[in-house]
């Protein structure tokens, strides 16, 4: 069961002057034995579970930014300050001005254990720029500078974890809603569009119950496997919600969802929560 709260990425981002409610969305493509995927909307911390689980046992953050910490000034606190306040131990590595900056990297990385990811990631802030990526738990100095290296060189579409030997995942997240994520572990794409279903479902019974949050089962893998095996990317918004069923109205798109984009006039499969029996099911559209 997964908790979904009022306050999620579906909850309070909307489309466009006429705020329409967001939808889910996902793509996903293979390069070079690397899974890329493109997703919305999910908060980093709604994630931290799946990225723990096929993650080296140290991660470093590489970009942050947020307007939950700021100085006396109004900017931003150093991601070092952040972890202090968060009782985040952490190694602090600081970049040269020859990285600083480069593609969105922040003057300085914080290396930590990935068990102390939720902490991290505790709920009570957000950051509108954050990339993470795993790393070897006896990283260097000298290695963390080739990682800024590549991060700072590395082109738009090109896989990422494949110019880095032992890194597993790497997650981008903007607004903390747009996901970008690459890993080498298969499974990770089909497990975070499961959780995109899920975190929609919940947010809709959530404000339907006007509760805090709300306890919803994922569905199986079978039922990403197979979104996925028919096509790579998606879009999905609410259609039928009621307190014992929940309805995803599902739409395959020849290329990645963007934002403005509308959903297709037709469906091609609805995907329904039994809320009492806690299954899903998926039908082709009527």
């Amino acid at each position: 069961m997964i908790e979904v709260g009022q306050q999620g990425a579906f909850s309070v981002n909307s489309v466009g002057l006429e705020r329409r409610p967001f939808p889910l969305s996902f793509g996903i493509r293979e390069a070079e034995g690397v899974w890329q995927v493109r997703a919305g909307a999910a908060q980093a911390g709604a994630l931290v579970d799946l990225l723990m689980a096929v993650a080296n046992d140290t991660v470093a953050v590489v970009s942050l930014e947020t307007n939950s910490y700021l100085d006396e000034d109004w900017h931003a606190l150093r991601p070092s300050l952040i972890a202090a306040e968060l009782g985040v131990p952490c190694r602090v590595h600081p970049l040269g001005s020859w990285a600083a900056g480069a593609n969105g990297l922040a003057d300085e990385f914080l290396v930590f254990d990935r068990d102390l990811l939720p902490r991290f990631l505790d709920g009570t802030w957000a950051a509108y720029e954050l990339t993470l990526i795993d790393v070897p738990a006896d990283v260097t100095a000298e290695q963390l500078d080739e990682l800024a290296l590549v991060l700072g060189t590395i082109g738009i579409d090109e896989p990422l974890l494949s110019r880095l030997g032992e890194s597993r995942v790497w997650f981008s997240g903007h607004d903390d809603c747009y996901v970008f994520l690459e890993a080498r572990e298969p499974a990770l794409p089909a497990a975070v569009l499961a959780r995109l279903m899920t975190l929609l479902a919940g947010s809709a019974l959530a404000e339907l119950a006007e509760a805090p949050c709300s306890r919803v089962p994922e569905p199986g893998p079978w039922l990403p496997e197979r979104l996925i095996a028919t096509a790579p990317h998606w879009i999905g918004v609410l259609g039928n919600v009621t307190e014992e069923l929940v309805a995803i109205r599902l739409a395959a798109l020849p290329e990645p969802w963007r934002l403005g984009d509308s959903f297709p006039g037709q469906a091609d499969l609805t995907a329904t929560l039994d809320v009492r029996h806690g299954t899903w099911r998926i039908t082709p559209e009527e």
